[in-house]
Parts: C-alpha cells; sequence; structure tokens
C-alpha cells in the first residue's frame, strides 16, 4: 500500500520510507574505544553505485548496444574529526600504514615494503552503509567487498576567518557490492532475489 494512502494511527503496518538523514557506517579496521568500528563522527556517505559498459555495432545507419562490464563507482565518506577518541587524521595514516606504506626515510631493507591488495583491504576491514529505521534498525544495509583507501581529504584549508568544523573526506575503491534489505525484490526476474549475495 503507498505510504501516503493510509493514516498512520490507524494502520500499525504502514512504513516510513526510507530517508537520507538515517544511516550508520562502520569500518572494523578502526577499533576506537568509543563507538567501535561505528563511525559516529560521520556527516555523509555516498551509496555504491556501479556504471554499465556498452559496446557499440554499427550496420548501415544503426547503431545497436551491447552490455559489457560492471565497474562499482567510488564511496565517498565525510567525517568530522573529533580531535579525541578516535583521532581521524591519525587513524586514517594508520591505515594506510597498515596497507604497507612506509615514508622512505632511509634504503634499508626495513623501509623496502610497499602497499598490497591483501594489507590494504586487512587495514581498513568489513566496510557496512545501513539505512535505518525511526527505531534504528536496519532496513538496507551495503557491504563493500576488498574495500580500500583510495583518497584521503584530511581538512582541506585552515584559515582565521573560518569557524566550521574540521571536515575530512574519505574515498574508499572496492572490488563489488552486496545490498541487503528488509523487504524483498520486485523485480520479475529468473533466479530470484539474491541482492549479489556471495
Amino acid at each position: 500500500m503507498p505510504f501516503w494512502s493510509q493514516s498512520f494511527g490507524e494502520d500499525a503496518d504502514l512504513k516510513d520510507p526510507k530517508r537520507n538523514f538515517r544511516f550508520t557506517v562502520s569500518i572494523t579496521g578502526i577499533t576506537a574505544a568509543n563507538g567501535g568500528p561505528l563511525l559516529w563522527y560521520a556527516n555523509s556517505v555516498s551509496k555504491p553505485t556501479f556504471t554499465l559498459a556498452s559496446a557499440e555495432h554499427k550496420y548501415l545507419n544503426h547503431s545497436f548496444y551491447y552490455p559489457g562490464n560492471v565497474t562499482w563507482n567510488s564511496v565517498e565518506i565525510k567525517m568530522v574529526d573529533p580531535g579525541g577518541d578516535p583521532d581521524v587524521a591519525a587513524t586514517l595514516a594508520a591505515i594506510l600504514q597498515g596497507g604497507g606504506y612506509q615514508v622512505p626515510t632511509d634504503a634499508s631493507s626495513n623501509s623496502l615494503t610497499s602497499i598490497s591488495k591483501a594489507r590494504a583491504t586487512g587495514a581498513l576491514g568489513r566496510v557496512e552503509i545501513k539505512q535505518i529505521d525511526a527505531d534504528g534498525r536496519p532496513i538496507e544495509t551495503w557491504t563493500l567487498w576488498n574495500a580500500f583507501v583510495e583518497e584521503v581529504d584530511f581538512g582541506g584549508t585552515l584559515s582565521y576567518g573560518d569557524e566550521k568544523l574540521t571536515e575530512i573526506g574519505l574515498k574508499l575503491k572496492y572490488d563489488w557490492a552486496r545490498i541487503e534489505t528488509r523487504a524483498g525484490s520486485a523485480a520479475n526476474v529468473l533466479g530470484g532475489d539474491s541482492f549479489f549475495n556471495v
């Protein structure tokens, strides 16, 4: 039943539509005493998106298109840095180092390591984006598979005239995303509603 067609006081089964301000983000590679992996200081997050490439075939004055590879696009998280527990700038720098990056201070064998996918994804851990209902229960959960840090913005330009909170930007790359929802799919496709499950 449409969410606008009934009285909320009369129909207990009527649900609010998904709302953009009801969300949580968690990264298991962050283990702060205050909140653990939950990024309670996150301002915003972009949900996963994908691009389906296409190949063009021309015949006379006609063009025909065929679907190609699926590419999952980067996810961006904006966070206010609490500056205490956790210190987001220090945490993200440590995740980069945990991925294998070492500052090249000398030419010894101790600084010849480089970033690997296994270390980079292991340092970040599991990334989940959840849209929640008014009671805090997840109604849509996105899990990023093999996510690693692609880009970090530690807060941009500092200025004496700028009184805003310092906001850190984090961009993540991943192989694919899985979606799990409380309700099922309404798509009429073969194979049911697996929702990219692994």
